[in-house]
């Protein structure tokens, strides 16, 4: 089984990195012989959609498990699209967390894009939301950052504008077949909070 190890250096002892999409390099380890290729991160310093390229590098390079500190709320809606196992809140070395992996002393993180998050995004209300990405807020000045921010399709990165090459048919259908998804998870709360307002 490959798995991919956000790290902090090139190599199995380094650390591993707190955050999946802004750390500096990635190792795709091959679990039983301990393996191991380093990528370096190439969208760590990007405005943004550094998650969103990190979830399909990895993935396009066949990792079937990823492990990190933290996930963002774009990368765990990749990966989780994908079908790769997430797990969070490793520490130690690449190496202590791979075996740790291996011998079944980590859980998996739950491949739900609705996780609360720690970021800070645009809020749909009034409010500017404080949870995951954004926040619906509830409005009146104060949102509640519970909900997912808007992320207008003119706004969302492509492969190309992430990865700095040209996706494949795969890879383009895939992403458009995210932000689909959201957008229509989006038009319904849109809905959901009209109707409510009447």
């Amino acid at each position: 089984m490959k798995v991919a190890v956000s790290s902090t250096g090139p190599d199995l002892d380094s650390q591993v990195s707190p955050r999946f999409g802004r750390c500096p390099y990635y190792l795709l380890v091959e679990m039983g012989d301990m393996s191991y290729e380093t990528l370096p991160n190439n969208s760590a310093s990007a405005p943004s959609g550094a998650g969103i390229a990190a979830a399909q590098e990895v993935a396009s390079r066949g990792a079937e498990a990823v492990i990190t500190g933290r996930f963002g709320p774009n990368a765990t809606q990749v990966l989780s699209q994908a079908g790769i196992r997430m797990v969070s809140g490793a520490s130690g070395t690449v190496r202590q967390t791979v075996e740790a992996f291996k011998n079944g002393s980590m859980n998996e993180t739950p491949q739900s894009p609705t996780t609360i998050g720690m970021g800070v995004g645009r809020g749909l209300g009034m409010g500017r939301g404080a949870g995951m990405g954004g926040g619906a807020g509830m409005g009146r000045g104060m949102g509640r950052g519970m909900g997912r921010g808007i992320y207008p399709p003119a706004q969302q990165p492509s492969l190309q504008q992430t990865s700095g090459t040209q996706p494949s048919q795969e890879q383009e259908r895939d992403l458009l077949r995210i932000q689909l998804a959201e957008l229509e998870r989006q038009l319904e709360e849109v809905k959901k909070r009209l109707g409510e307002l009447r």
